[in-house]
């Protein structure tokens, strides 16, 4: 088990925390028509880097999203940060 920082309620059980998106990865304009590729490439597309990485998570206790930085090959947690309107 792993204990996640939110910025909101302080360390908890990863088991109350879901994987948002990767933090900066910019979703199509849906106000206009969106080609099918440009749907694919937003899905499917992922860059998986070692090292370093941001992603939104959401803790589903209080509802807050929020970019957590963590190291993708040792998992380690290198901070938070709070996410107030959802958007980074």
């Amino acid at each position: 088990m792993q204990v996640f920082p939110c910025p909101y309620c302080g360390p908890r059980n990863e088991t109350e925390f879901r994987y948002i998106a990767a933090a900066g990865k910019t979703r199509p304009d849906t106000t206009q028509p969106v080609q099918d590729q440009d749907w694919a490439r937003y899905l499917y597309r992922q860059r998986n880097e070692k090292g370093a990485v941001r992603e939104v998570w959401m803790h589903l206790t209080c509802g807050e999203l929020f970019v957590m930085e963590r190291d993708s090959v040792t998992m380690e947690v290198l901070g938070s940060t709070a996410l107030r309107d959802g958007v980074e």
